[in-house]
């Protein structure tokens, strides 16, 4: 019960940041690119409440990370019309790529956290350890995201790229991605495809800070 509650406490504000900031990224660039559903819909907020599903935002993620320690879960997805786009396959893929580009900033800001609090010679292990979460959530978040599969970011960045009978192909995907997900991860295959993404991630971050 004691570690539950310490990995509430770490992972908590993390996980609301990594959520919030991914979901009104997309919203955010949605607009520019020409969608205001998600502004009309009051989703380009950081207000976390706008954008939490309690199974997938907080008893899921939760759950995975005190029993296995890899992080899953989900938002509410934030709703954006790819016909109102001013050119939906070309912006399609930035309106996808803002979601783990956030998460990619987050875990950088997170790094500088913890650096300036080492610096300024200030221990303390909660804020550490906080700090370390968030730089892992936001790690894990983005590289799960840039998983090829649609619905997933990857998924529709993929589509984005890829002519036309292609991109088809792999759209027609979307109604079984989240089944193919599941499938993935009680598997341990999903570990096995981001694991490697993470470490490099983690290496990089490393090298510029």
């Amino acid at each position: 019960m004691e570690g539950l509650i310490q990995t509430i406490t770490v992972y908590a504000i993390p996980v609301l940041f990594a959520i919030t900031v991914h979901e009104a990224a997309h919203g955010y660039v949605a607009r520019h690119f020409g969608d205001n559903t998600a502004y009309v819909a009051g989703r380009v907020t950081l207000n976390p409440l706008k954008h939490i599903d309690p199974l997938g935002t907080i008893l899921v993620p939760l759950l995975m990370v005190t029993l296995s320690g890899f992080m899953f879960g989900w938002a509410k997805p934030v709703p954006v019309n790819f016909g109102h786009l001013r050119n939906p396959k070309r912006d399609m893929i930035w309106v996808a790529a803002a979601g783990p580009g956030a998460n990619l900033s987050m875990a950088v800001l997170w790094l500088l956290f913890a650096k300036v609090m080492v610096l300024l010679g200030i221990q303390e292990h909660f804020f550490l350890m906080v700090a370390g979460a968030g730089i892992n959530v936001n790690l894990m978040l983005m590289a799960l995201n840039l998983l090829p599969l649609p619905p997933l970011d990857g998924g529709r960045i993929l589509v984005g790229v890829l002519p036309r009978p292609l991109a088809w192909q792999v759209a027609r995907v979307e109604p079984y991605g989240f089944v193919i997900l599941l499938l993935l991860l009680f598997t341990n295959t999903l570990g096995f495809f981001v694991r490697p993404f993470l470490q490099f991630g983690r290496s990089v971050l490393e090298l510029f800070i």
